[in-house]
């Protein structure tokens, strides 16, 4: 059994105290403890990319990060993208688009959506396919969610 440790982590601009051991994943850290739910639990391999986050501002699947490896690194989540009531310009594009289904892949979407947008914000078509191709939706057919994205790429 491994020892269970307390330290702090940056989330969405703030500090949260957390609990964990050396096999702890950020996804369980931020479903579990700090109550952040828009990150899923699809596959918890790594394949899905319901679980996207950002991580110093690049997406990566929160089911294969280590929580105890992050310490005093930025962690963005869906929650976090919304500022003053207002949604992020990627989340309000996703709605105006009618991108969304069902909803459970299109947390970890829009993630790997604005890490594309914030690196490269006139992203081609190419580019959007491509930075999206490791989020698996059984609902959409991407179409909607490629539209979603050059609304706020200008592609």
């Amino acid at each position: 059994m491994t020892s269970t440790q307390q330290f702090d982590l940056k989330i969405n601009g703030g500090i949260h105290q957390v609990r964990a051991d050396g096999a702890t994943t950020l996804l369980d850290v931020l479903r579990q403890q700090v109550g952040l739910n828009g990150a899923k639990c699809g596959c918890n391999q790594g394949l899905c990319g319901a679980c996207n986050i950002l991580l110093d501002g690049k997406a990566v699947r929160s089911c294969l990060v280590i929580a105890a490896t992050v310490i005093d690194r930025e962690i963005e989540t869906i929650e976090g993208l919304e500022q003053n009531g207002e949604l992020s310009p990627m989340q309000q594009a996703f709605l105006d688009t009618g991108a969304v289904q069902c909803g459970f892949c299109m947390p970890g979407m829009v993630m790997s959506a604005t890490a594309l947008a914030r690196e490269n914000p006139e992203a081609g078509v190419e580019e959007i396919r491509n930075a999206i191709s490791g989020n698996l939706c059984r609902c959409s057919g991407y179409v909607k969610v490629v539209d979603a994205v050059r609304l706020v790429t200008g592609a």
